[in-house]
């Protein structure tokens, strides 16, 4: 590492202190975006990072309204033009929380308790993101950094980043970078850092059966009615093969394969049937079993009914035939799937297996772009090096079970390789009560930030 990484890392250890009230004072702030009675908390901790990366030294800072939330953007160019441009992309918006949901202490008080910090954020997104700024701000306190900075923070990921590839869009000039690094995952243990080089798309529907004009007396019309209850069971019980892959035609055209090295790296992760039992509770695995039970959750697409609703559930009898019945179904997609086409596939065949005693419509919910993206490329193999430098461990390479749409926008869009490197741990509760995080995995992070800099600026510029 170059003398002035090593600079920086040690402004970070001794600034250890202060670096974490200033986080503790970004996690007060209730950015939830899913609720319009918090528009202005999201709006307050977006003008509380334009002043915090303005007072770093940063330019062009600045809060740029969208039709929802704000974005905040700045930039620090000092390292010139022969020196790479990395944009730095987090989200500080946050799920909801309230003490009802099963939170020990108030979910945004910060709380320490055994080397973490308990707090609704915490690790989901405002802490990983804040390393990055941390480590920015360490160079800069020590001479200036080895590549370029752009930082685009946004406050509308939870709810799908409606109005941030609009802004991408828009802005394609400004944005303008040779790499884009993401903090917003998990590693399965501290010893096992990962590299997430691969996320799930999605396509979500939503199936309405329409029966006869109102609810019937089950008595007076039962046995000549066709219950739209029924029918809408009928239809997604075909909707998977007995062998569990899913019966659509064409659903599986457009799959990238695994190759044999992806598996085998896949398999450096692997979940035992043990574990797997354990962590959700369920007596079984299912599934295609021609794959393990990693590949099923991260690098294969899937089907699943997410909700159902019919008829009477409540207390007590009441003897009808339902109206009406309706399901919401989600599809997690892989490379190189469209969830545009598969929206068309889904309802093309469900349309087709409809009952023509019934009226069944299919319409889209919401949808995103899965994102597969080499883990063989400079960059990729640079924040593995960072890791193993900054961190202490060599990573390994995963595929994520879940979606971040904005990163498979940013691919597709800027034309630049995206790094996910993960600073937090799968049990850190993201999204559930008592989130939290490890203030320790918050430093290491840093240095491993500051490394991952020093090695894009090592690598042969085009």
């Amino acid at each position: 590492m170059s003398k002035n990484t090593n600079e920086a890392i040690q402004f970070a250890r001794t600034n250890a202190e202060r670096f974490q009230s200033e986080l503790f004072e970004m996690l007060r702030f209730p950015s939830i975006s899913a609720n319009p009675a918090h528009a202005e908390d999201v709006r307050q901790m977006a003008q509380w990072l334009e002043t915090h990366l303005r007072s770093l030294g940063l330019e062009n800072v600045k809060t740029y309204p969208t039709a929802g939330h704000p974005v905040v953007y700045a930039e620090w160019l000092g390292a010139g033009p022969d020196r790479p441009t990395v944009l730095v992309y987090g989200h500080y918006d946050v799920v909801p929380a309230d003490m009802e949901d099963g939170w020990d202490t108030p979910p945004f008080e910060p709380f320490v308790k055994d080397g973490k910090v308990y707090a609704r954020g915490a690790t989901d997104d405002k802490g990983q993101l804040f390393i990055h700024v941390k480590a920015l701000e360490a160079y800069l306190r020590t001479g200036g950094a080895p590549v370029n900075l752009k930082i685009l923070l946004e406050g509308e990921e939870e709810v799908s980043s409606p109005n941030l590839a609009p802004f991408i869009k828009e802005n394609l000039e400004m944005l303008k970078a040779d790499v884009c690094v993401i903090s917003d995952s998990s590693m399965r243990i501290v010893e096992e850092p990962a590299i997430t080089h691969s996320l799930r798309g999605m396509t979500y529907i939503q199936v309405e059966v329409q029966g006869p004009k109102e609810d019937l007396h089950s008595g007076f019309w039962g046995g000549a009615v066709h219950n739209p209850a029924l029918a809408l069971v009928e239809i997604l019980g075909k909707l998977y093969n007995p062998d569990n892959t899913i019966a659509v035609p064409g659903f599986y055209d457009d799959v990238a394969a695994l190759t044999p090295e992806e598996r085998q790296m896949i398999a450096k992760n692997e979940l035992t049937e043990a574990q797997f039992k354990e962590a959700t509770g369920v007596p079984a695995v299912w599934g295609d079993q021609n794959y393990t039970i990693r590949e099923r959750v991260s690098a294969r697409p899937t089907l699943d009914i997410n909700g159902l609703w019919s008829g009477w559930s409540g207390p007590g009898p009441k003897t009808i035939i339902p109206g009406k019945a309706g399901a919401k179904l989600s599809s997690r997609l892989v490379g190189n799937q469209n969830p545009d086409k598969i929206y068309q596939l889904l309802k093309q065949y469900i349309e087709s297996i409809a009952p023509p005693t019934v009226t069944v419509s299919v319409s889209l919910v919401t949808k995103g772009n899965p994102a597969l993206i080499p883990f063989d490329l400079p960059e990729m193999q640079a924040a593995a090096r960072a890791y193993e430098k900054g961190w202490g461990y060599s990573p390994v390479f995963t595929r994520g079970g879940g979606s971040i749409p904005i990163v498979a926008d940013i691919y597709d869009l800027m034309k630049i390789p995206v790094v996910m490197m993960g600073y937090g741990l799968d049990s850190d509760g993201l999204h559930s009560p008592n989130e939290h995080y490890s203030l320790a995995m918050f430093h290491r992070g840093i240095e491993t930030a500051i490394t991952y800099l020093d090695e894009l600026a090592a690598l042969p510029r085009p």
